[in-house]
């Protein structure tokens, strides 16, 4: 993994005033070098939407957190994971999320450069991002948290460090 992140484009769905009917959404770029240069970001990654660990403790942590991660200095909290951006979407909109910027990492390009893909087809599912989190300033990788155990078809869900409350305490320091 280098310092930076790396610099890649995320296609994603936005609101748009255009747009008629029940899906009015639009397609858009993002790129890393629109999210990150001249801000203090939190990105944390989960392995995949709706399932139990991360609808049920880490983004919504997150998300009843914001304003006190506003108060410390960042910028915008982003959650990523290794699915579509309709995923994301109804995902985000089922939880009440409407602080974390949601960012699908659909052909888990950016997931693959920072060197946490890994298989989960012991449980069903493809390849998929490795829990962690990470603050970044301008672009660099100033700190992240990195759960144990990262490897291909991990027996277990591990979640001890890549959680809202070690962030903060890293962030009090």
């Amino acid at each position: 993994m280098s310092e930076n992140v790396p610099n890649v484009t995320f296609k994603i769905k936005v609101r748009g005033e255009s747009v008629n009917g029940k899906n009015p959404f639009r397609w858009q770029d993002i790129s890393t070098e629109d999210i990150f240069p001249g801000k203090n970001i939190i990105i944390f990654s989960l392995p995949a939407a709706f399932t139990r660990t991360n609808s049920s403790t880490h983004l919504p942590d997150y998300e009843a957190k914001y304003d006190e991660l506003k108060s410390l200095g960042i910028d915008e909290v982003y959650c990523l994971s290794v699915n579509t951006p309709f995923t994301v979407i109804q995902w985000a909109k089922n939880l009440g999320i409407n602080n974390v910027k949601m960012l699908p990492d659909a052909h888990a390009d950016f997931t693959r450069l920072m060197g946490m893909l890994v298989k989960k087809e012991n449980v069903g599912f493809g390849k998929l991002s490795w829990r962690y989190s990470a603050y970044v300033v301008n672009g660099e990788i100033k700190k992240i948290f990195s759960e144990a155990g990262m490897m291909d078809d991990c027996p277990d869900d591990p979640f001890e460090c890549s959680d809202v409350d070690t962030m903060i305490s890293y962030l009090k320091k």
